[in-house]
This record gives structure tokens, C-alpha cells and sequence, in this order.
């Protein structure tokens, strides 16, 4: 997406975009970049742009669309969201020519349009048909955020600041890997934090004041009384955090946060991982620059939990992960994380 932003602010624009995945918030980030690089003014922009419903239209009515000229303006841009759910056509025929329209269009379109066509995530086997499999060349994939950490330190960045690292562990421990979440979470910190000192960085009493998180009972501290293998402990500081946020929603940070430590060992232990260098180490754990600081002690946390505990973690977590899912009866949200702190420790 970096090099796609690069591209527009160098005024490089594409007349066909095909944007496809669940990350709306960077899709509509990259329509409104779109939009101030084509228009010269907010006014023009809202005149001169077409919002359209994949529901309400065929491809035919698209291509159409698109190819009418723009009134007062050397420009239009044409926005196709819901694309995956456009109207069905059922004349192969009438099918074939909307096709053949859309061939037409993609291979000289307008110099007068910019035409974007937004869809949901779409499986593979589908993307090879049409009409999708005409859109290869104009295609941007906005996949889930899979790295919270990466993610969050790569905008922090883009907007000058810089997360300590225990900043960012907790910070990115709470937030869901939502680009929507997690991009609006770090608009407040840096305006909290560029409020209390000069130097641009976000420090963990910042993530703390600013995010909501006790300084006390969060999963900064819950890393450390598991690597004690202090059962009570964990449990304990779990519960809180869990009354904090709300049961379910305390629950899934403590799984998803928690499945990302035991897969980190679990990395770790498989053969050869231990004559990789720090950086290479770090890398393997998706943790870069300032990150890598945490990489040693993850070094460590391999060689206090055999091969046999980390895959009986694994698969303690993905038994609570079916039962916040409803997959596995559970009576309720206390007894699913009481049930998975005492399998971490079996």
C-alpha cells in the first residue's frame, strides 16, 4: 500500500483501480488520497464524484457509468463499492456482451475517468473468473491485518513518531488488528502525547493514560507471570484485565496476544532457529527495528517451556478461540479463560 500512495502523491494516477479485501478504513484512506490529487478543491471533488452499489447495478451499467463525460471538469472519479455483489445477469448472453463492454473499457479507458472498484475479500478460485480475472493488472489486495505491531509502528511512523518498545507490546496487545482501530487509537495518542512533551514518541504511560490500560494488570504483566508459571498470578491478572474491557472483548485480546507468544516459541524451538543471528531472530518473530530489543527474550522464554508445553498451549488457545466462537460449548467467558490458564500450565 506504501508504494500505491507513493505512486498518487507523485500524481501517478491509474485510470482503473480494483481494490479487494475486508481493510475498508485503508481503501476509503487511499479514495480520499484519490480524490485531493484529481480535484483541486473539496467543492469540485464532491461534485465530480460518483458513488455507485454493486447491488443496484450490473457491469454493463458500470462500463456505462464510467464512460459518460464529466460536466464542468476535466475529470470524474467513479467509486464501485460492494463490487463482489453486483446484480446477477442471467441471459449468457446479455452476460457475455457486459463482459466483452468491460474488455473494451479496461483496454482504452477514458482519460477522463478514474474509476475504483471497491469489493469485500474474495476468494482466490474467484478472483480466476470474470470479471474479476480482467481486473489482474489494476488490482490492490487490502488483506486483514495479520502484525497489530507492524502495523501500528508503521503508521506511527508515517506520522513522524515512534512507539517505545514496551509502548507498543501493550499498545498493540489491546487493540484488535483493525487498520480502522488501530489508526484512529494512534491519532489520539500522538495529539495526547505531542500535548506533554517535544521528542516524537509514545511512551508506555501515554498507551496507558490514553488507550485505557492499567499500568497493573495488562498483558505486559501477564507475559511476565507466565514465563514465571505462576498460575495464581496469571489467572489473576487476566480476571482484572477481563473486568476492564468487558469479558468477551478482554478475552479475545488475551488469546489473540497469548497465541502470538506461544507461536513466537514455537518458532523458536524448530530446528536451527537457534544459530540464526538476533536481526534474523527478530525478523522470524515479525519484529523490526526498535521491536528487536524484545527478540532476546524471547530467546530465553524458548528454553523455559519444552516443545511439548508450547504445542499443549497452541492448542489449549485454539480450543478457547472455538469457544469465544461459540464453536465449543462453554458456560461462559470466566470459566472459558480459568479452563485456559489451567491447560497453559498441564
Amino acid at each position: 500500500m506504501a508504494d500505491l500512495k507513493k505512486q498518487i502523491a507523485s500524481g501517478k494516477i491509474a485510470p482503473v483501480y480494483f481494490f479487494q479485501g475486508p481493510e475498508s478504513w485503508l481503501k476509503e484512506e487511499i479514495e480520499t488520497q484519490l480524490k485531493a490529487a484529481i480535484f483541486p478543491s473539496e467543492n469540485e471533488a464532491a461534485l465530480n464524484t460518483l458513488v455507485l452499489y454493486g447491488p443496484d447495478l450490473t457491469l454493463g451499467q458500470i462500463v456505462s457509468a464510467a464512460s459518460e463525460y464529466p460536466m464542468f471538469t476535466e475529470k470524474k472519479l467513479v467509486v464501485v463499492r460492494q463490487f463482489d455483489k453486483l446484480k446477477k445477469v442471467t441471459d449468457k448472453t446479455e452476460s457475455q456482451r457486459q463482459e466483452k463492454s468491460l474488455l473494451s473499457y479496461l483496454s482504452d479507458p477514458p482519460s477522463f475517468t478514474v474509476l475504483v472498484l471497491d469489493a469485500d475479500e474474495i476468494e482466490k478460485t474467484e478472483l480466476e473468473k470474470a470479471p474479476y480475472k480482467h481486473l489482474k493488472a489494476f488490482r490492490h489486495d487490502f488483506g486483514a491485518i495479520k502484525n497489530a505491531e507492524i502495523f501500528a509502528a508503521e503508521r506511527a511512523r508515517e506520522a513522524g513518531w515512534e512507539f517505545e518498545p514496551e509502548a507498543l507490546k501493550t499498545f498493540s496487545g489491546y487493540i484488535e488488528p483493525s487498520s480502522r482501530l488501530i489508526c484512529q487509537e494512534i491519532e489520539k495518542l500522538t495529539l495526547y502525547a505531542s500535548n506533554k512533551r517535544p521528542e516524537r514518541r509514545i511512551t508506555l504511560d501515554d498507551v496507558c493514560d490514553c488507550v485505557g490500560i492499567s499500568r497493573k494488570y495488562n498483558v505486559f504483566e501477564l507475559e511476565k507471570a507466565l514465563v514465571s508459571k505462576n498460575l495464581r498470578q496469571c489467572s489473576g491478572i487476566a480476571l482484572m484485565i477481563m473486568e476492564q474491557e468487558g469479558q468477551k472483548e478482554g478475552l479475545m485480546n488475551i488469546v489473540r496476544y497469548l497465541t502470538t507468544f506461544f507461536l513466537r516459541i514455537w518458532k523458536l524451538q524448530t530446528p536451527g532457529a537457534q544459530q540464526l543471528s538476533l536481526q534474523e531472530t527478530a525478523a522470524m518473530l515479525g519484529m523490526y527495528g526498535r521491536q528487536e530489543y524484545f527478540a532476546k527474550n524471547f530467546i530465553g522464554y524458548a528454553r523455559q517451556f519444552s516443545a511439548a508445553e508450547t504445542e499443549n498451549a497452541i492448542l489449549a488457545l485454539r480450543d478457547a478461540d472455538a469457544a469465544l466462537k461459540g464453536i465449543i460449548p462453554s458456560p461462559d467467558d470466566r470459566f472459558t479463560l480459568l479452563k485456559l490458564m489451567q491447560q497453559l500450565f498441564n
